[in-house]
């Protein structure tokens, strides 16, 4: 549930992600090698399936394109304030297109190459989005921070 929470808008849609995953589990069970875990296998499946509802049911994520874009990154104890609940519920706010990238990347671990391939965009809006992320992230957690201090 936490997984597909990450790509998700709200809980509801969050909810379906993880039915339709699960479904898709059941249905692609006989495709799993045995080869690595299949917590792993699972994960993977869930992921796509996030990404093809959001395909399917959510307009087509808004990329943009910006070269050379460059970003402080944010103090980490910004981050150490916040309980891990808190951090999720801003990630979720941001753009559909920003949290994709930004989940795919630092909490999935996947390469620019492989989001661009998985998404259908380049590998430089990958980088722009996860930029874009992060610098709405540090501005959205400072905020937070700021209103609690």
């Amino acid at each position: 549930m936490a997984l597909c929470y990450r790509f998700a808008r709200d809980k509801s849609e969050a909810e379906d992600m993880l039915q339709e995953g699960f479904v898709r589990v059941f249905d692609k069970l006989d495709l799993f090698s045995g080869e690595g875990s299949l917590e792993s296998w699972m994960r993977r499946v869930m992921i796509n399936n996030a990404l093809k509802y959001k395909q399917k049911y959510v307009t087509r994520f808004n990329y943009s394109e910006i070269e050379n874009y460059h970003v402080h990154d944010p103090s980490p104890s910004i981050i150490d304030e916040l309980s891990e609940g808190e951090i999720l519920d801003v990630i979720t706010t941001l753009p559909d297109g920003y949290r994709t990238v930004f989940n795919l990347y630092v909490i999935e671990g996947y390469s620019h190459k492989e989001i661009a391939d998985l998404l259908n965009i380049g590998e430089s809006t990958s980088r722009s989005q996860l930029v874009k992320a992060r610098t709405l992230l540090r501005d959205k957690l400072t905020k937070i921070i700021r209103l609690a201090g």
